[in-house]
């Protein structure tokens, strides 16, 4: 079978036709920027865009041809988060947050990928957690918008408050020490 290549990803809910072949991939496969993929039909994809993307459940890769395979996000072991009340849900997510966790916000359930020592602190702090094995797809995180996937580097990620500056009218104070508050682009030095 020939190979195809894809450069070329359209969002899930803005393409529209028929598609060639679904890929199922993965939460960590569907980060990517190069890969070799085989979809369920044994259509051979190279995935091969200038910077990581992380591909969401929906998406369509655009091929050379102009086909299109679909992405599917493939069932994980996960844990499912619900709690007696919606306060307690929120402490849960904050605790998740707080430790930078893919997260996947449902109406009244939180799912995240499977670990045994959070399964124990999800279940000491008072919430009913049990093991699924279904899609994930969490979310995109404060700056998913801008395509790019952050980790916990305490850098101050002026490229992206810029962008949300620009964004919403507005520039933000950022204290990178105690005491020692500067607005955005305010040079440290006297």
């Amino acid at each position: 079978m020939t190979e195809l290549t894809a450069h070329t990803v359209k969002l899930k809910g803005t393409w529209s036709g028929d598609v060639k072949d679904r890929a199922i991939l993965s939460y960590d496969d569907r980060f990517r920027r190069r890969i070799l993929l085989t979809g369920e039909r044994g259509t051979q994809v190279l995935l091969s865009l200038k910077e990581a993307q992380h591909l969401q459940s929906g998406d369509a890769l655009v091929c050379g041809d102009g086909s299109l395979i679909e992405v599917v996000a493939a069932p994980e072991r996960l844990i499912e988060i619900r709690c007696e009340t919606e306060v307690l849900l929120l402490r849960m997510a904050w605790h998740l947050g707080n430790r930078h966790l893919p997260t996947q916000i449902e109406r009244d359930c939180i799912r995240i990928r499977y670990d045994k020592v959070i399964l124990d602190m999800v279940t000491g702090l008072g919430g009913d957690a049990s093991v699924i094995n279904e899609a994930f797809n969490p979310e995109g995180g404060a700056y998913g918008g801008l395509g790019r996937v952050l980790g916990h580097d305490h850098n101050t990620g002026d490229d992206i408050g810029q962008s949300l500056d620009q964004s919403h009218g507005h520039s933000h104070v950022h204290s990178h020490e105690p005491g020692h508050e500067h607005e955005r682009g305010h040079s440290h030095d006297p």
